[in-house]
């Protein structure tokens, strides 16, 4: 994908641009087109995402002690299809919408953190953010998106440490139990890890979408020198 500046978005009530991509919001159901370049070669990356949400939430909780990052899951239970031109793909599945905002850069209060959600036997989502902040505060949000609409903090076991990434991120998660276990790595990269866990929460095991974020690797200066090569910038 590619960063754009402001000169290249728009938005209203129910459409955001991104330069040739937009967002859509129908009433019931958001479609998301598609039209980029990949990296490193520019090959085409166009298709449509359709997500159909189980239930809508307007919901924000602060990150960070003085509330200057937020956020909240938009459709945390929905249903998603996929159809890309190029390349050739379609698949459908379970799918999870949420939002992030901030004041200011997230390497001023942030250390790291752990994310992980899961979708239950009976419907919900949960959700787990673990934080740990430059000034040593840590701060764990544990809750539970039901299908009525309502939203329950539930409880999680101890910090679990997980195998290193390649490139050396120690990533966590809290578990009901010690069993956990990494099935999938999705991404890897020298500042962000995205995986696939096996975990114990609410008395389920549970297939967890998990991601660390290491800050200071991120505010590298090797690191942010090499972003636009990985996401290109246009201003």
């Amino acid at each position: 994908m590619t960063e754009r500046g402001k000169r290249f978005n728009y938005r209203d009530a129910s459409n955001f641009k991104v330069g040739p991509s937009d967002l859509h919001w129908n009433g019931q159901s958001l479609e998301i087109n598609i039209k980029e370049r990949a990296v490193p070669f520019g090959q085409k990356v166009i298709g449509k995402v359709k997500v159909h949400p189980e239930q809508l939430f307007n919901y924000s909780v602060p990150l960070d002690a003085q509330g200057k990052h937020r956020w909240g899951p938009l459709a945390p239970t929905s249903r998603v299809e996929v159809e890309f031109t190029e390349p050739q793909l379609k698949w459908s599945g379970h799918a999870y919408l949420d939002s992030n905002e901030g004041d200011e850069p997230i390497n001023r209060p942030f250390l790291e953190w752990d994310w992980a959600r899961s979708l239950l036997k009976d419907g919900s989502t949960a959700v787990m953010y673990d934080v740990r902040e430059k000034n040593g505060r840590e701060y764990l949000l544990a809750l539970k998106f039901n299908q009525d609409g309502s939203i329950t903090n539930f409880e999680l076991g101890s910090r679990q440490a997980l195998p290193k990434t390649m490139w050396h991120i120690q990533r966590h998660i809290r578990s009901d139990k010690t069993k956990v276990a990494v099935i999938q790595d999705l991404e890897d990269t020298p500042f962000y890890s995205r995986s696939i866990l096996q975990s114990i929460w609410l008395g389920e095991e549970v297939s967890c979408m998990h991601e660390t974020l290491n800050v200071p690797r991120f505010s590298a200066t090797i690191v942010q020198m090499m972003l636009p090569w990985r996401m290109p910038r246009l201003t």
